[in-house]
Order: C-alpha cells, then sequence, then structure tokens
C-alpha cells in the first residue's frame, strides 16, 4: 500500500517544475528561504518495504540523469566500444571523433558558464539531441558512405555532449552531502554503464550468427530510438535551484545569474582555485585510453559478435569498479584526506598492474598484422580467448576506477553548485582535448605500441602531477561560510534546517 510523507515542504506553489533557476519568487520559507517548487515535489513515499526519494531529492534527480546518460551517452558507448562506430574500418569513425573531441573541448571547457547561466534541464536536453543525430549519421553511412555526415555529427555531438556532460557533473557533486559524494559518483556510473550494458546486447543479439566486419541497420536504429527517449527524459528534472536534501539544505549557487556573472564566474574560478590545474593531466588522460581499447584492442583482433560480447564484459566491469571505488571512498572510519591519499596509491599500484599485463599482450600483434588481407579476426570459440577477455575486462575496471576517482577529488575541493559546474567543464574539456589527439594519432595509422605506451605514460605520469594536490588541499570538510563566497545567497538560504534528517536517503 502506498503512503506518503511530506517532509517541511513548501506550503505554498510559487512556480511550476519547469521554472528558470532565476525566475522571480513570490513567497519564502523557513529561515527567510525562497521556495520555488511544488509541495508534492517534496513528498517521500512508500510502497511497501521500498522507500521512493521525493522528487525534488538529490537521489531521485541523480537517478533521473542517470538514466538520461544511460540512454544517450550509454548508447554513444557502446556503439563506440564495438570499434570504428561498428564499421570495418575505423577511418570515418575516427575523423567523426576528431571533429567530435575538437568542438567537445572548446565547449567543454566553458560549458559551466552555459549550464549556470541556461539551467540544468535545457542544458541536458539540448545535449541529449546531439546523441540521436550522431547515430543517425552512421545509419546513414552504412548505406551510402557519406563520409561528410558522420563528420558533421560528430562536431555536433561535441558541442552537444559537453553541455551534457558538464551538466552531469555539476549534479553529481554539488548535490549529495559531502559524506555521500563518493556513492553518488558510484550510482550514477553504474546506472550510466548499465546502459552501455544494454547497449551492448543489441548489436550481440543481432549479430550473435555473423563474423562479418560491421553491424546491420537493425542496431543503429535501435541506438537511435533509445537517445531520442533520453533526451525527452532531461526535461523531467527540476531545476537545482528547487532540490532540497533531506537535512533542508540547498544546492549553493547563483540566485540571479547572468552571461556577464557567468564568465567572470569562470575566471573567478581559474584565479581563486588555481591549484585545480593539478588535476589537469589527470583529466586529459581519462578519454586518452578509449581509443587503444576500442580501436587498437577490440577492433583489431576480434570480429563484430566477439567485439560486442567484449563490450558488454567491459562496461560491466566498469559498474562493479564504480561500486568497489564509490563506496570506499565514503568510509566514514577514515578522515577524507586519508581516503583521498589512500585512493591515491590504489589508482597508482593498479595502473603498473593492469596496464603491465596489457604490455604482455600488446606485444603480441602490430597494426601491419592485423591490416593485412585476410587477416583473421578472433572469435570467443578461438583458442586462448579468455586470456584478452580478462585483460579487457580489467581494462573496463580500471576506467570507473579513474573516472569514480577524479569526480570525488573535484567534489572534494568545494560544494558549490556553480563552481562545481565550472570544475566539470574543465574536466571535459581538457579530456576532450585529449580524446580528439588520440583518434587523430590513431588514424594516422601510428604503430600500436606507440599507442600503448602513450596511454601507460600518460595515466603514471598525471598521477604523480596530481600528488601535490592531494595530499594538501583535500581538507575532511569545507565550510559552508567558504562554500557561499562564489555566490549571491547567504548561510541562511542554504544551510540545513533544524528537525531534518541528518543523512542523506541512501541506497543499499
Amino acid at each position: 500500500m502506498e503512503t506518503t510523507n511530506e517532509k517541511t515542504a513548501p506550503s505554498a506553489t510559487i512556480a511550476s517544475a519547469g521554472a528558470d533557476m532565476h525566475s522571480p519568487v513570490h513567497d519564502v520559507g523557513e529561515a527567510g528561504r525562497p521556495l520555488t517548487g511544488k509541495p508534492w515535489m517534496y513528498r517521500t513515499r512508500h510502497i511497501g518495504p521500498v522507500h521512493i526519494p521525493a522528487y525534488a531529492s538529490p537521489p531521485f534527480q541523480l537517478g533521473l540523469v542517470a538514466i538520461v546518460c544511460f540512454l544517450c551517452p550509454g548508447m554513444f558507448n557502446a556503439l563506440t566500444g564495438l570499434g570504428g562506430g561498428g564499421q570495418i574500418d575505423a577511418t570515418t569513425a575516427n575523423n567523426s571523433n576528431v571533429a567530435l573531441y575538437s568542438t567537445f573541448s572548446v565547449v567543454g571547457f566553458f560549458a559551466g558558464t552555459f549550464a549556470n547561466r541556461m539551467g540544468i534541464r535545457l542544458t541536458l536536453s539540448f545535449g541529449g539531441i546531439g546523441y540521436f543525430i550522431y547515430i543517425a549519421s552512421f545509419l546513414s553511412y552504412n548505406r551510402n558512405q557519406n563520409g561528410g555526415f558522420p563528420i558533421f555529427a560528430g562536431a555536433l555531438l561535441g558541442v552537444c555532449a559537453g553541455l551534457l556532460w558538464c551538466a552531469q557533473g555539476a549534479i553529481m557533486m554539488s548535490y549529495p552531502p559531502e559524506a555521500s559524494k563518493g556513492r553518488y559518483i558510484s550510482w550514477f556510473w553504474m546506472i550510466f554503464n548499465l546502459g552501455a550494458v544494454l547497449g551492448s546486447l543489441i548489436p550481440l543479439g543481432q549479430n550473435i550468427h555473423s563474423s562479418s566486419g560491421n553491424v546491420n541497420d537493425g542496431t543503429y536504429i535501435g541506438f537511435m530510438v533509445l537517445t531520442f527517449c533520453g533526451a525527452v527524459l532531461a526535461w523531467f528534472l527540476v531545476d537545482a535551484r528547487q532540490v532540497e536534501r533531506a537535512d533542508g539544505s540547498h544546492v549553493v549557487l547563483m540566485k540571479h545569474p547572468t552571461w556577464q556573472s557567468e564568465l567572470l564566474g569562470l575566471v573567478e574560478t581559474l584565479k581563486t582555485d588555481s591549484w585545480v590545474v593539478f588535476l589537469f593531466p589527470m583529466f586529459f588522460a581519462s578519454n586518452w585510453f578509449y581509443t587503444y581499447h576500442f580501436n587498437v584492442v577490440n577492433l583489431a583482433r576480434f570480429n563484430v559478435r566477439t567485439r560486442a560480447l567484449n563490450g558488454v564484459l567491459y562496461w560491466t566491469s566498469q559498474i562493479f569498479g564504480a561500486y568497489v571505488f564509490g563506496y570506499a571512498l565514503d568510509i566514514t572510519r577514515f578522515r577524507r584526506s586519508a581516503r583521498a591519499k589512500a585512493a591515491w596509491v590504489v589508482l597508482f599500484v593498479i595502473t603498473m598492474a593492469i596496464w603491465g599485463g596489457g604490455y604482455a599482450w600488446q606485444r603480441q600483434y602490430t597494426r601491419a598484422e592485423t591490416s593485412a588481407k585476410g587477416y583473421l579476426k578472433m572469435d570467443w570459440t578461438t583458442s586462448g580467448y579468455v586470456g584478452p577477455m580478462f585483460l579487457y575486462m580489467f581494462y573496463g575496471f580500471y576506467d570507473a576506477a579513474w573516472q569514480t576517482c577524479v569526480y570525488w577529488f573535484m567534489g572534494a575541493l568545494t560544494n558549490n553548485g556553480r563552481k562545481l559546474a565550472n570544475f566539470a567543464g574543465f574536466f571535459k574539456g581538457i579530456q576532450s582535448a585529449g580524446a580528439a589527439i588520440i583518434f587523430r594519432i590513431d588514424a594516422l595509422k601510428v604503430p600500436f605500441m606507440n599507442e600503448f605506451a602513450s596511454c601507460w605514460g600518460l595515466l603514471a605520469g598525471s598521477l604523480l602531477v596530481a600528488l601535490p594536490l592531494i595530499l594538501t588541499k583535500v581538507r575532511d570538510t569545507v565550510p559552508l561560510e567558504e562554500d557561499i563566497k562564489f555566490s549571491d545567497e547567504t548561510i541562511e538560504e542554504v544551510m540545513p534546517i533544524s528537525g531534518h534528517d541528518q543523512e542523506e536517503t541512501k541506497v543499499n
């Protein structure tokens, strides 16, 4: 039987769920706090033993964002995970991805300004449309071999994805309370990568009896339907201004953002938090290895059905990686500063271990060998498949560990939503610049071992550069007085309310 509970909810409706972040406020709640949401947004529900968080709560909103990314970037990851966009030759997909990550790197770096000014819902929805058009371009290419459309779609997706991922990052890092950021990141990453798992099952099911090199039209059509649904779902989000945590606190942001204030805010972030540049090499390395994983390992050595299976295993391993690292980063018996140092040590150890195993595998084949006419690609029935299968799974686990830690490190530096949107923009912009470069390098047909070495070297080197920040700047908590400095809000407007639950809703 369903029951509801309205927790210290707003007593009057001020604006609809579709109101802008900077909509005028006509009433106030406790402690003079502006209220913009409708009462039903703040009601929790129970269906039997199942607890459903309030619609405007961080857990529910993060869940919606994760499903949007499940349907949009998740399908993109499933497609790119096949190598070459599902084609026999990776050249067209590489050129498209160079265009994609080139625009992504520019737009992404400044995307915090757009997200803070336009609001989360519009930013995410616009971003989702780009994924639909991108996949449609490969359906077109499958039929008419028009290489110009995928390149245009890639450039457009770079703009859209820069906005989407900035908004997503801001939500994931600023909505949860400090003690729950690792868990929130892991929930998002698990749901998001479940999209890539299910997306990989589509080509696996449709090509399970095929040993050809490229996927069929039905695969692209299935991806298009799902990405369109994701873009529509983004409109069901509430604005960040309406989100309320379980303890009654609100997200710290600008009440009345303007283009001028947000452009200046971007510059101010770089001035006041200049030490974030120590994370820039980790940002740069965080997508660099995807080209190696998808094109050099998966595409070069395996036929289409085995690539699809590898994709399922790769993204499933990401789910486990996000769970392990996300929850470990929130272990409260250790101080946050100690957890940050431990995370760095673990990342360095698995970088040496997993990529050391990758070196042994990469020594077994070259680009010239796999490009030769008549080269027989490996199938899951081929003797010796189990070893590279597990290596590919460890690569997926490693990716989730890296991304989870990078987001957690950023989230540990501040709780200010406006500043975290800029951090997320820096992350995605610099990450995409690296991706554009490595896709271009791969398109130039450089030796596989050179690509491998660049991945391993960047990952290990970027960890060393980030170490001073992790040792000195990650504190056990960030005072609210400090977070509020980068905003036009007051402490009374965002602080916890006496009598509310002191711990955010948890997912077991």
